[in-house]
């Protein structure tokens, strides 16, 4: 089987070379918003319909005569950009016809994920990259690169610049695994719990570093805006937040592959993230309730990154064999997983279950995991869809903990 896989190395630039990344991403900036705007008035204009990747890919020639200054960037990064625009456009139409938010695509603003690709003509050589029309460059290897190299990608994030090649590999088909299934219940208290009675702590990043985080922005607020001490501020700021996604990321990163070593089968919530943390702020006319405590709620929601989690547990299961089910979460913290009866009393608060009919008592997060696991292989059943049994883990002692913390 072949996959996708994308390897990610900080840069080594000398003297000169920001401001070269700078411009190719500023052209490739320059063409994306330029390219939308001429899109957008074909969609917005009743009867027609926009161009297609061919056609658009046909204008460069017409667009680098009009604006010269397009002309220094290469060519295939400008191609990629107007490739990059169409795929957009493409899974807007397809959001859109399946009902969903479609996401129309959005103008690019300056220094906001500045990015360049190539498609060819780049070359990777022990600690070294050859990127066209831009020379030789030096990168921070921290592992060896496996598989047949397709495209590279250079990226500014915070201070520094990286690069990101992308790879194609041959990996064993995988074939139906006999590890156990298990059901997660994400939450606040606890980043996830298992229906085998496992937990890990949340990390929150953002919560353990807000204090220092609000006393440089203090800082910034009072210095002279663009003077040389508000740069420096505001570099210190950037630093900051770059930690905190550092963390986040790794943390999340090690938690997916802990699970997919471990499981066959995942059972997790079906959660609309965006829909958890909505502003509960009101209108003047409506005012919201409690809206400190749903502030700190989508903060923490978002602190925690379970979109991403999700994410990477998704593909890191494809990749053992395994698979990814969502479940829905109405009432799995309501159910008592031994008699099965429904009851809003039964979550006596955050923490605590205990049933009102059988008076069966546990960790309402831990009962939440069961009640998801046991909803997962019902979706299953139900669909026939011919995927092999498997071997389901008996809920164990709710207080265990993994190794990692």
């Amino acid at each position: 089987m072949l996959i996708r896989k994308g390897y990610k190395f900080r840069l080594k630039l000398r003297d000169g070379d920001e401001q070269t990344f700078v411009q190719f991403a500023g052209c490739c900036r320059f063409l994306w918003n330029k390219a939308l705007a001429y899109q957008d008035g074909l969609f917005q204009a009743e009867g027609e319909k926009i161009l297609s990747k061919t056609k658009l890919l046909n204008l460069l020639p017409e667009w680098k005569n009009e604006y010269p200054f397009l002309k220094e960037a290469h060519s295939q990064t400008l191609q990629q950009s107007l490739i990059d625009l169409d795929r957009a456009y493409q899974n807007f139409f397809r959001r859109l016809k399946q009902g969903e938010d479609p996401g129309y695509p959005r103008y690019k603003k300056k220094f906001v994920h500045d990015s360049f690709r190539f498609p060819q003509g780049f070359k990777v050589e022990g600690r070294h990259v050859y990127l066209p029309k831009l020379g030789w460059f030096r990168f921070y290897k921290s592992r060896n690169i496996d598989g047949t190299m397709k495209n590279v990608t250079v990226s500014r994030r915070g201070r520094h610049w990286y690069i990101a090649v992308q790879v194609e590999q041959e990996i064993p088909d995988p074939t139906p695994t006999q590890k156990p299934s298990v059901g997660i219940d994400m939450g606040i208290a606890r980043f996830y719990t298992l229906s085998d009675g496992s937990f890990h702590n949340p990390l929150n990043p953002f919560k353990k570093l807000s204090k220092k985080l609000a006393r440089l922005q203090r800082s910034l607020a009072r210095k002279v805006k663009f003077s040389q001490n508000w740069k420096r501020a505001k570099a210190r700021i950037t630093r900051l937040h770059e930690k905190i996604a550092d963390m986040r990321r790794d943390y999340l990163h090690k938690l997916s592959r802990l699970i997919a070593n471990r499981f066959g089968f995942v059972v997790v919530e079906d959660l609309k993230i965006k829909n958890l943390t909505t502003s509960a702020k009101g209108t003047l006319a409506s005012p919201g309730k409690n809206v400190k405590a749903k502030s700190g709620l989508n903060r923490s929601i978002l602190d925690q990154g379970w979109g991403e989690f999700f994410r990477q547990l998704d593909y890191k299961l494809s990749w053992t064999g395994g698979w990814l089910e969502e479940a829905n979460p109405y009432n799995t913290s309501r159910t008592c997983p031994v008699c099965g009866y429904v009851d809003k009393k039964n979550r006596r608060s955050q923490s605590k279950f205990e049933c009102v009919n059988c008076f069966f008592k546990d960790n309402a997060d831990y009962v939440a995991s069961i009640n998801i696991h046991t909803a997962g292989h019902a979706g299953i059943y139900a669909c026939g869809d011919g995927r092999p049994s498997l071997k389901q883990e008996l809920p164990g002692n709710s207080n265990a903990v993994p190794a990692l913390s």
